[in-house]
């Protein structure tokens, strides 16, 4: 028998190290910092990899290797609910791994990919996206992802209502590459390490400085806020099989209202009940569409209790139409019987719901316990009202309803103030990993949306859980328990989630499809990136010390009001203009002082251009010249402001103060070189000059020009908004014309195109953070393709400022 070489054991000995590492992370509790490093023993086997071949084999192992340490247990489940034993439940889980974590498998296959055309930055964010990518595509059965490791960690948690539990994820996985870019150029030193290290902890940093400050602007109910208390009735019935064949269908029935009824009575006298919860399918039949007599006898028994209560009852039960049965909550109130129902949206696949192109009679002969349930059609809002009017509005959401942020998000979006959850988690009895596992997933809606949540199971674990994800309580597994909750009615401010909805995946897709077609786009285009040309010319702004300060001073006020104003809409009034205040604060703060910025290097333009053995600086009442010989030296800015420039350090007792704003210093060096200064190559060197470089060298005249992306492009959405306000307040595009008169109407045209530009200017702000921060990470780890890789980031910037804006308007305007 053949033996492994020693490569193929340490790449094993490195797929396992990572499987228990996130095994060890899986469980919770302080292991929750193993996250940040966890898949770095894998990925260090990955760089060893050379073909797409050998990268999925290592992506198939490990999967296999992630679902036996992190979900032994739910092969376990398998193994006794279908009878087959524990043992091949297990092997069918192994076996099916690769399926049940396509994202390992889409991770290893884009990361190898990306290697092949681009540095190890666009390498690491084509992996991670195609990780939650995958995910968001196909999504997986419990919702988990890597993300949600970090529940422990009150801090870093907090994160999801920007993007999600796919969004911690998507952080995750950068970190730990860039750890594993550390560890590989560990022999270079510290220096050589600092860049991706630096990368590491400015992300890690960045997660606990935000959650640290969204904890501390959460929401506390005002004082006035109506409040109702929620009594969870844990009444630990299970194995309803069992007992039928014990009691019959009919004691079962029996034995499980008369337990919650009892129940339920001790919740409402002591403990001051104004709202009861029972579990997913505590009572098991239709309600209120009764099959017999006695079916009927209960369900007006059950209204009978909440009449003679006098508090409303939501329980779990099934519901039924013409196209079939549900799995469905059904909400009681006091003398008003019946208010409604919500219908599961997402039944558990096989056993409660197998799709129509599957169903056969063969299928279940195979799977006798295969379900007949239908899909519900989605979110609803529902209230919940106490005898004395107070009222909250709450979106319900049953057992696998809580493991994707969809239902959530759209019950935020309905005006739900609360969630609550009723689940059927008693095949977890055995297996608290599961139980643990559901009620951390189902806590994440709760940061997505800033809506406190109360969850009932049928026998553990039942909870409280607050707008910050902190489980407040719970009961235990197995417990026959009372679990009482306040909920107040009020409306968090929309997050980030609820605005955008699960838009991490999307986005990952989305830069993969940017990246592919940036592939083939580069193969009909390249761009040279030597500084040398046989002609130089470019125009400057002279600029004293004074005027160059001013003029920085001006953009610096520009950047701290716009700066102001993504604050101030992020935290208080939402992600859109809604005040004359923000317009005069826009006009005032930003463009008053860019205008003036502007102005100064307008002022003192200067075309620049080397002849003669000279350096000529034209401008429109003078000329400068500078003799070659006497130019030593080509001193980039250390800070580029008001932007990007140089000065010029002259040989003699030169008077010469003047600094040379918006010229290429990589280019100017090189070309004085070539026409004989001596100069001395120092340009080359600094990083800012580098930067600017390949920031001369990436940007477009027309689309990144300030007067066509804030001032014309603005009009385009502007318009379409405007006239569709015109439309609804008015009546027509004209309406305020006609109403008002032409100075009310072009007021309003303006107001809006002023809007729009805001947002815009914003959305480009952060797309520019966005670049730069990609091209610092270009330049650390792959100096040699700054340019490309900038490249590549200013058109995905450009596409998403210029598609992505009106693709957005568009799918609002046909969702609505």
């Amino acid at each position: 028998m053949e033996r492994l070489p020693p490569s193929r054991w340490r790449h094993l000995a490195a797929v396992v190290l990572s499987a228990v590492l996130l095994g060890l992370y899986a469980r919770g509790g302080p292991a929750w910092m193993l996250g940040f490093v966890a898949l770095v023993p894998w990925l260090m086997a990955l760089e060893a990899t050379r073909t797409l071949r050998g990268s999925l084999a290592s992506a198939v192992l490990m999967a296999v290797g992630f679902v036996a340490a992190v979900f032994a247990w739910f092969g376990a489940a398998i193994g006794g609910f279908t009878g087959i034993g524990v043992l091949p439940g297990t092997a069918v889980l192994l076996v099916l791994a690769p399926l049940m974590q396509p994202q390992l498998l889409a991770y290893a296959l884009a990361r190898q990919l990306a290697a092949r055309r681009h540095g190890a930055v666009l390498r690491a964010l084509a992996g991670a996206s195609a990780w939650v990518g995958c995910e968001w595509l196909l999504p997986k059965l419990l919702g988990d992802t890597l993300g949600h490791g970090l529940a422990p960690s009150a801090a870093f948690r907090q994160a999801a209502d920007l993007g999600g539990a796919a969004g911690l994820s998507l952080v995750l996985i950068l970190v730990n590459e860039a750890v594993a870019a550390a560890l590989q150029r560990r022999a270079g030193g510290l220096r050589a390490m600092r860049a991706p290290l630096g990368a590491a902890a400015a992300l890690v940093a960045a997660l606990g400085l935000y959650g640290a400050a969204r904890l501390a602007t959460l929401q506390v109910p005002p004082p006035d806020a109506p409040m109702l208390r929620v009594a969870m009735i844990q009444a630990s019935i299970t194995d309803y099989e069992r007992l039928r064949q014990e009691i019959g269908t009919y004691g079962v029935v029996r034995k499980v209202l008369d337990t919650h009824f009892g129940m339920s009575q001790s919740a409402v006298i002591e403990h001051g009940a104004d709202v009861l919860l029972w579990s997913e399918t505590v009572y098991p039949t239709t309600f209120g569409k009764a099959r017999s007599q006695d079916g009927a006898a209960l369900d007006q028994e059950i209204q009978a209790f909440v009449d003679v209560a006098g508090v409303p009852l939501v329980f779990g039960t099934y519901d039924r139409d013409e196209l079939g049965e549900y799995n469905a909550a059904a909400f009681l109130e006091p003398g008003a019987g019946l208010m409604g129902f919500y219908r599961k949206t997402h039944p558990f696949p096989l056993t409660e719901h197998v799709p129509a192109w599957m169903d056969s009679a063969w299928l279940r002969r195979l799977l006798p316990w295969t379900g007949s349930w239908q899909p519900g059609s989605g979110a609803r809002v529902l209230p919940l009202r106490a005898r004395d009017g107070r009222e909250v509005n709450v979106v319900p959401l049953i057992c696998l309803d809580d493991v994707r942020p969809g239902l959530a998000i759209d019950g935020a979006r309905l005006g739900a103030q609360a969630i609550i959850g009723l689940s059927n988690d008693s095949w977890f009895t055995g297996y608290p990993a599961g139980a643990r596992l559901h009620l951390s997933v189902a806590a994440f809606r709760s940061i997505e949306t800033r809506l406190p949540q109360v969850r009932v199971t049928t026998n553990g674990l039942s909870a409280i859980v607050d707008s910050s994800g902190e489980v407040l309580a719970s009961t235990g597994i197995g417990d026959q328990a009372v679990l009482t909750a306040e909920l107040s009615a009020r409306d968090p401010a929309p997050t980030l989630m609820v605005r955008w909805g699960d838009w991490v995946g999307r986005a990952g897709m989305a830069l993969l499809l940017v990246l592919m077609a940036l592939a083939a786009w580069r193969k009909l285009r390249l761009r040279s990136d030597d500084p040398a040309a046989p002609v130089y010319s470019d125009t400057v702004a002279l600029l004293a010390p004074g005027w160059r300060w001013t003029a920085a001073a001006l953009r610096g006020v520009a950047g701290l009001a716009l700066a102001w104003i993504a604050v101030d809409m992020l935290l208080r009034r939402g992600l859109q203009v809604q005040s004359l205040s923000q317009l005069r604060i826009f006009g005032l703060g930003v463009v008053l002082p860019l205008l003036g910025a502007w102005a100064i290097q307008r002022l003192f333009a200067a075309r620049v251009r080397i002849a003669d053995g000279r350096l000529w600086l034209d401008q429109r009442r003078q000329q400068v010249s500078i003799p070659l010989a006497s130019i030593q030296q080509v001193k980039p800015w250390r800070l580029p402001l008001p932007r990007a420039g140089v000065d010029l350090a002259l040989s003699g007792a030169s008077g010469w103060r003047q600094g040379l704003a918006g010229a290429d210093a990589l280019r100017l060096e090189a070309a004085l070189a070539a026409a004989g200064a001596p100069v001395h190559v120092q340009a080359g060197a600094a990083r800012g000059a580098r930067m600017a470089h390949a920031r001369a060298l990436t940007r477009h005249r027309w689309l990144d020009h300030g007067l066509v992306k804030f001032v014309l492009f603005p009009l385009l959405p502007a318009a379409v908004a405007f006239r569709l306000h015109q439309v609804i307040a008015f009546g027509g595009p004209l309406g305020e014309f006609y109403t008002h008169g032409p100075l009310a109407w072009a007021t309003g045209a303006v107001i809006w195109w002023a809007s729009w530009s805001i947002g815009l200017m914003l959305l480009a702000a952060v797309l520019r953070l966005g670049v730069e921060a990609g091209s610092l990470l270009a330049l650390a780890l792959a100096p040699a393709r700054l340019v490309v890789m900038r490249d590549g980031l200013q058109w995905l910037a450009r596409a998403i400022y210029y598609l992505g804006v009106p693709a957005w308007l568009a799918l609002r305007l046909l969702s609505d």
